[in-house]
């Protein structure tokens, strides 16, 4: 439950955050906190990628604790953002909307995505552990 939360509230603390930056400073032209329906059940994009932020969440709170020491906490969740999910969009929901592999590994996408999902990583073990020290359970980035 607390990777969930997390790794939904983290999409909008964080990732939407690190895109809103860095179209700001011109590096890139994102368009964030989007309320264009989805297909095919027209739910709004934001909610669509809290969602799946949160799922996300769920398996970096499984996965992270089981890193060895020294990858766990704070730098635990940034690689795992960082990796799993980039080389996920990549590989399999790229292609699945019918872009290329990586959508064509062009700049400055290729190193902006993990860049704002390290962010997002850092926001995933803020939470738990706030998260975690309030609902009393084990920590999820332990």
């Amino acid at each position: 439950m607390i990777g969930f939360f997390a790794g939904a509230v983290a999409i909008v603390a964080f990732h939407q955050v690190g895109f809103l930056v860095l179209t700001q400073l011109g590096v890139i032209k994102a368009t964030t906190y989007a309320m264009t329906a989805t297909k095919p059940l027209g739910v709004p994009l934001i909610f669509s990628y809290m969602f799946w932020g949160g799922l996300w969440g769920v398996v970096g709170a499984f996965l992270v604790p089981r890193l060895p020491a020294g990858l766990t906490g704070a730098v635990g969740w940034i690689l795992f953002a960082m990796i799993v999910p980039t080389l996920a969009n990549w590989f399999i929901v790229a292609p699945l909307k019918g872009a290329a592999l990586g959508n064509g590994f062009r700049a400055p996408g290729v190193y902006i995505a993990p860049l704002v999902y390290a962010f997002w990583g850092l926001g995933m073990w803020l939470l738990s552990e706030a998260l975690g020290r309030v609902w009393g359970g084990p920590r999820a980035a332990r």
